[in-house]
């Protein structure tokens, strides 16, 4: 039967408006767990990797924890030495590859698309594949705790002999589990790269990029230029337990040494894969809460290019007591302090953006505020540790702990709370509960500087890091540093009730959600859409 002419119309209507809003049954989300499991969508994926971040956040958190309990008083009282140093090292290493990478590749996939007008990430398929990853490696993981002989116990450095030579068997399954991560997080770089490369809208010059967008850019690079460094440390270390090499060993013509010097080509950019995307994040909240534009992007851009650079450079700022000759202690001494340049250039920043703006305090710029104090204490001691004959004092002591704390809580933890806030309303349609959100803040603002800042003093005063008993005269800071600990760990149930009522609750967000904010992703409704961009917008 010729259908008429009424039909056709009627038809091609239909079709116009489905290319129009991006939905059609087939293309809406599935039911049930195939939603998850088999999703290539941009959205799906980015909550999976947030949601994984939080449960692995806490998960480490426990372990700290467990940590701070010990140490609350000298004298062993909770823990045995051995499982205390499995959970030194469990936590150092789900803390960093579990919670906190995640979780910026979880904001990555939410955002990107949106940002540069892109209809999702370029390579979908990978993108599912490299999440489905990482359940699986980190289920590894743990297991090894309840493997003969336990978990790892040797920090999440895992320097070798150590690592090697006195390691428990299951050792061998956390090598395999690195392995898997690294993958992951090569996988989730590509797609980056491909996504922002080919993806964004026409008008969208790299100049005209938003700065979270710039950020991971760069960190992809250095994501895809040293995870494989890391693959092959594991698997020398790998080599040398099972199939005879000295690669680390002495006894056998090796050098320790080695590790370090592998190790720490891989570690330090890996300090900047975790910091460099918390830059972007509070360089698009900062400007949309001082009703301003940021001061001087062209500048933010070339600084974070020159901190990817010179992270290359500048590993063996962590090995000044191995017996460097001085010319390589000068060199690293000094190559450490040049990335204080466009890291001041960053904050110079982000002060005359605020500088005269019209502020307001929603939490995601207390969060932003908080980022921008608590970093530069923690920059400031890094440049202490940055020079080469006082780091002979600081050097494996709680000092050590104090800075890295400094840097990745209020650096990493808070620019992922601030950008959880400042994004919400727009993933979920609805508002948080602000009043709760404050209160997350200021218990977790007070929390951290009660734990870290105490050991500064402990370190300065030789307190070595990874012990489970201490001196007497250690005992005050330590006591307080714990109390701190439980303050910030349980706040973190208010964030994750907060988030929740979000989701359930119906409290209507507006498409811009934030005056002032600016941006591809604020031209959406509140929620997003389960597809956007269909078409590539213009920008203005």
């Amino acid at each position: 039967m010729t259908p008429s002419t009424e039909q056709i119309v009627s038809k091609d209507i239909e079709d116009q408006a489905v290319q129009a809003t991006g939905f059609e049954d087939h293309h809406g989300p599935a039911k049930g767990f195939s939603r998850w499991l088999y999703t290539t969508n941009h959205k799906d994926i980015g909550s999976m990797y947030l949601w994984f971040s939080l449960a692995m956040f806490m998960t480490g958190g426990c372990m700290a924890l467990l940590v701070r309990l010990e140490l609350f008083q000298p004298g062993l009282q909770f823990l045995e030495p051995e499982f205390f140093n499995q959970m030194t090292t469990m936590h150092g290493l789900i803390m960093v590859f579990g919670a906190v990478m995640p979780a910026f590749v979880g904001l990555a996939n939410w955002m990107i698309p949106m940002m540069i007008g892109a209809p999702d990430m370029a390579l979908p398929r990978l993108n599912n594949w490299s999440f489905w990853i990482l359940p699986f490696a980190f289920s590894m993981m743990l297991m090894t705790l309840f493997m003969d002989g336990g978990g790892p116990n040797f920090g999440w450095t895992f320097y070798a002999p150590l690592s090697t030579t006195f390691a428990p068997p299951s050792v061998t399954f956390f090598i395999f589990a690195v392995h898997m991560m690294g993958i992951s997080s090569i996988m989730g770089a590509i797609n980056v790269i491909v996504t922002i490369l080919n993806m964004r809208a026409p008008d969208m010059k790299m100049m005209k990029l938003p700065l979270f967008v710039w950020t991971w850019l760069i960190t992809a690079f250095l994501l895809i230029l040293v995870m494989p460094v890391l693959a092959g440390v594991v698997t020398m270390m790998l080599m040398d337990i099972h199939f005879g090499t000295s690669f680390f060993s002495a006894a056998g013509g090796g050098d320790p040494v080695l590790f370090q010097h592998i190790f720490w080509f891989f570690g330090h950019p890996e300090v900047y894969i975790m910091i460099l995307p918390a830059f972007g994040i509070i360089s698009e909240i900062i400007p949309t809460f001082s009703r301003k534009k940021l001061f001087g992007y062209s500048s933010m851009v070339y600084a974070t290019s020159s901190i990817a650079f010179l992270s290359f450079i500048v590993w063996a700022h962590h090995m000044f007591t191995v017996g460097m000759p001085l010319a390589g202690e000068l060199f690293f001494m000094f190559a450490t302090m040049l990335i204080a340049v466009p890291t001041g250039v960053k904050v110079f920043n982000w002060v005359a953006t605020m500088f005269r703006g019209s502020m307001t305090f929603e939490t995601p710029m207390l969060f932003a505020i908080a980022f921008v104090v608590l970093f530069s204490i923690g920059g400031f001691s890094g440049l202490m540790l940055a020079i080469a004959p006082a780091d002979y004092q600081y050097h494996d002591t709680y000092f050590v702990v104090a800075h890295f704390h400094y840097v990745l809580v209020p650096g990493s933890i808070f620019s992922i709370m601030a950008g959880v806030y400042y994004w919400l309303p727009k993933w979920t349609g609805n508002y948080y509960d602000e009043q709760m959100g404050k209160l997350h803040f200021w218990l977790s603002f007070i929390g951290i500087n009660i734990t870290f800042f105490p050991m500064h003093f402990v370190g300065l005063a030789g307190m070595p890091r990874r012990i489970p008993d201490y001196a007497l005269q250690f005992a005050d800071f330590n006591a307080i540093s714990s109390v701190g600990a439980f303050i910030f760990g349980f706040s973190q149930l208010l964030f994750i009730y907060n988030v929740v009522c979000c989701i359930r609750k119906r409290n209507q967000a507006s498409k811009q959600v934030w005056e002032g904010a600016n941006g591809l992703e604020w031209t959406l409704p509140s929620p997003a859409p389960y597809h956007t961009f269909t078409t590539p917008p213009k920008v203005d």
